[in-house]
């Protein structure tokens, strides 16, 4: 199973807010180039979601469905698909209010069940997942900083229809 491991401190903000904001899915497009759809099924209030997905992947679609648990007191998101392209897909984003700060932490494990392809595929699910969480955060808050460095988001799509960027091309680290 291939990990995705994302950091980031959200400066000036409170915890709940964050845990709040992250849940919108359905802005996720507008904030993340590699997201083509998201289809919000059931949210909050309550203690499950479920959400469909469609990012640009390679010269295609990847897609799948989740289920969604939410722990406000935890301040913990959990997911897990139920059916799409990952022969298995899961993951967490935990919170923690540090002072005037919030850390966010993504983890996530995927499998596509294709050992023979997990040397070109997963690399480019790792980068394209890790970009789309990063951006997404950082488009939520105005103050955010990554653990690592990141590629710089690319300029917005104006036709859903245009193909996704060229997976294998070399990505240029933002400071």
């Amino acid at each position: 199973m291939r990990r995705v491991e994302l950091e980031a401190t959200v400066r000036g903000e409170k915890a709940r807010e964050v845990f709040d904001a992250l849940l919108a899915w359905e802005r996720y497009p507008e904030l993340a180039p590699h997201v083509r759809a998201t289809t919000v099924h059931r949210s909050v209030p309550g203690e499950g979601g479920s959400s469909s997905w469609e990012l640009y992947f390679r010269s295609g679609l990847l897609s799948w469905s989740e289920e969604e648990s939410f722990d406000p007191g935890a301040l913990r998101i959990g997911f897990e698909q139920t059916h799409g392209d990952f022969d298995e897909f899961r993951g967490t984003w935990q919170l923690r209010q540090d002072a005037g700060d919030v850390h966010v932490r993504f983890d996530a494990e995927f499998d596509f069940g294709i050992p023979s392809m997990e040397g070109i595929l997963d690399p480019i699910a790792e980068r394209v997942i890790k970009e789309t969480v990063a951006w997404a955060v950082t488009g939520l808050f105005p103050d955010v900083t990554h653990q690592e460095r990141l590629s710089p988001r690319p300029p917005e799509r104006n036709d859903s229809a245009v193909p996704a960027p060229d997976e294998n091309a070399e990505n240029t680290p933002e400071g």
